[in-house]
């Protein structure tokens, strides 16, 4: 029986607890802004070590996007459950957000003195434009690989237009295309039942 190829790429079998630990730590020492910010260093981290496919990070955004909680501790749970079950989804959360955790309560506890000095406010004035690249060029290149057809980058530039400019939920946005894509599933089935 043969394989489909997206399931070639085997998880390596030796990943241990630790491992996971590590990366997911050094993710959360270094990704300034977390959340979206942290996608591009997942990818790169899971796509090296063979943790992940360029294909799966998508589904994995979506769930994690569509689960409550914070973008980066989702990720960090479903890819730490791909790797290592309910352990490796503990190890791998604990990871990304014990540093942020250490470093935050250092700030309350050494720069609440420091918080009003012009240093540290242009400081954090000069981080915030990489970090909306650091947001932006994973979902330009998601959008390059998932947007095959026309009515794909159309209904990307519609939800763009719609959440950006029109503070649109994009909750309804999802609603009415899995209405609209169950309604095709179900037609497309029923042609092909016709057809048969």
């Amino acid at each position: 029986m043969n394989m489909p190829e997206k399931q070639i790429n085997a998880i390596p079998e030796d990943v241990s607890l630790w491992q996971i630990f590590l990366v997911f730590a050094k993710l959360g020492a270094f990704t300034i802004g977390g959340g979206y910010a942290m996608i591009p260093l997942i990818r790169d981290e899971m796509i090296k070590r063979n943790w992940m496919t360029d294909e799966e990070l998508p589904d994995i955004i979506a769930m994690a996007q569509s689960a409550p909680g914070v973008l980066a501790v989702n990720m960090s749970i479903f890819v730490g459950h791909k790797l290592h079950g309910v352990k490796g989804s503990v190890i791998a959360t604990l990871g990304s957000v014990l540093p942020s955790f250490i470093t935050i309560l250092l700030i309350a506890m050494i720069f609440t003195n420091f918080r009003d000095n012009p240093i540290v406010e242009r400081i954090f004035k000069g981080i915030r434009p990489v970090v909306v690249s650091l947001i932006a060029v994973p979902m330009i290149n998601m959008a390059r690989k998932n947007n095959k057809t026309w009515w794909a980058w159309a209904i990307s530039a519609v939800t763009l237009f719609l959440v950006a400019f029109l503070s649109f939920s994009p909750i309804y946005i999802l609603l009415v295309l899995i209405v609209v894509s169950a309604g095709i599933a179900v037609i497309k089935n029923r042609k092909e039942v016709d057809n048969d």
